[in-house]
């Protein structure tokens, strides 16, 4: 059992409150977007060995079945296979997608075939995975997530009263959803002069005074990114809101941004992300519409389960696992102990983890790494999310 020395990462997007206010420090004065916990190799967290600060991803994979597990191994190879993430939003982040495994190894292959490379603005696969990803909110979160039905999204056009707009909300009125939707999708990737200004006019308008949180939402991503085209696409999607404890899966393909407020974060350990806009980086519209699915099925906003004294949050993938204890003072000691590797984050209140004699108080922003079969046992007053592999078994 090891305490986490974490980083934490300063994007344009982040917060210089939520993160802070959450960790128990001052404002900052640059924005705080990310606190992460795992082996990324972009940024992995630091555990003590020996009296050593090393990073966690070279513990991994100086031992990966001590570490990991035989059966981790096994199915995923010498890497931990899931990060997880608190994620700050004081801003709209970029609409992206997340390829599928095939996509990422054939996209992967294919560009260091062609000599990118791998830090190249432009690259679109730096890794040869997939990348799902599960939000849990722990304040109030607003998001976009999946395409709108075909006519609530002309509904919207309409509503705001562009004429431009109108082949555009023709379209989606007819013919067959997915033709529909990408028809329209690919022609707002680069829309006609002049269009996208008046959508950004016909915005500030309708959100003044508006209580439909949506318009609101939408004028505020206009006002994030000025000029950039990702706004509409960005009205194509669903607008989601979270209350706290509440989450969402984004699959592969499933275009989505997050727009603010903070959440618990785990994905599968990759760096793959394909963006439509809202955002100075690379879009690359060709590869990004051969990745996009272009349906549009209910939002499911998910919430736990009660499973074995935790409460577990569904997700139809083995990368990862994620579940929380919820735990009031007096209650019996919680014991954690799995045949792989998780990582133990306090989110409230004041939890003592103990291990092998040991024994760690923990606030919240702390995070503990726990290496497999490893005997750990939570404690306390508050709320601690546990990740782990969606391959894990108790070990009794």
């Amino acid at each position: 059992m090891d305490l986490l020395r974490t980083t934490v990462q300063s994007y344009e997007w982040g917060s210089r409150t939520l993160l802070p206010e959450f960790l128990g420090a001052p404002p900052t004065e640059s924005p705080q977007a990310e606190l992460w916990m795992g082996a990324h190799p972009a940024a992995p967290s630091r555990v003590s060995r020996s009296g050593v600060l090393r990073p966690l991803d070279r513990v991994v994979t100086e031992d990966p079945e001590r570490e990991l597990g035989a059966g981790t191994v096994r199915r995923f190879g010498a890497r931990l296979p899931f990060l997880l993430k608190v994620l700050a939003a004081g801003a709209p982040l970029s609409v992206q997608v997340h390829p599928d495994l095939a996509q990422a190894q054939a996209g992967f292959a294919r560009e260091n075939a062609l000599g990118v490379p791998l830090d190249a603005p432009h690259r679109n696969y730096r890794d040869d995975q997939h990348k799902p990803e599960m939000i849990v909110a722990l304040t109030p979160f607003q998001g976009l997530c999946g395409f709108r039905g075909p006519a609530g999204t002309a509904d919207l056009l309409d509503s705001l009263g562009v004429s431009a707009l109108r082949p555009y909300a023709e379209r989606l009125r007819v013919g067959p959803e997915r033709q529909a939707l990408a028809e329209v999708f690919r022609a707002f990737l680069r829309p006609p002069e002049g269009l996208l200004d008046a959508v950004v006019h016909a915005l500030g308008v309708a959100a003044e005074g508006s209580a439909e949180a949506r318009v609101v939402a939408y004028d505020r991503v206009a006002r994030a990114h000025p000029g950039d085209p990702g706004l509409l696409s960005a009205l194509m999607l669903r607008h989601v809101e979270l209350s706290p404890g509440e989450a969402l899966f984004l699959g592969a393909g499933v275009p989505h941004a997050y727009l603010s407020g903070l959440g618990v974060e785990i994905m599968a350990s990759s760096d793959n992300v394909l963006r439509c806009g809202l955002t100075s980086k690379h879009v690359d519209a060709e590869e990004l519409t051969r990745v996009v699915r272009f349906d549009a099925p209910p939002t499911r906003v998910l919430t736990p389960r009660q499973e074995a004294g935790e409460e577990v949050y569904p997700a139809p993938v083995d990368d990862f696992r994620l579940s929380r204890y919820v735990l009031r003072a007096g209650e019996p000691r919680r014991r954690a102990t799995l045949d792989a590797p998780q990582i133990l984050l306090c989110t409230a209140g004041a939890l003592t983890l103990s291990s092998a004699g040991e024994s760690l108080a923990v606030r919240p922003g702390q995070a503990v790494y726990v290496s497999a079969g490893a005997e750990v046992a939570v404690e306390g007053a508050g709320t601690a999310f546990r990740a782990t592999t969606g391959t894990a078994g108790p070990l009794g």
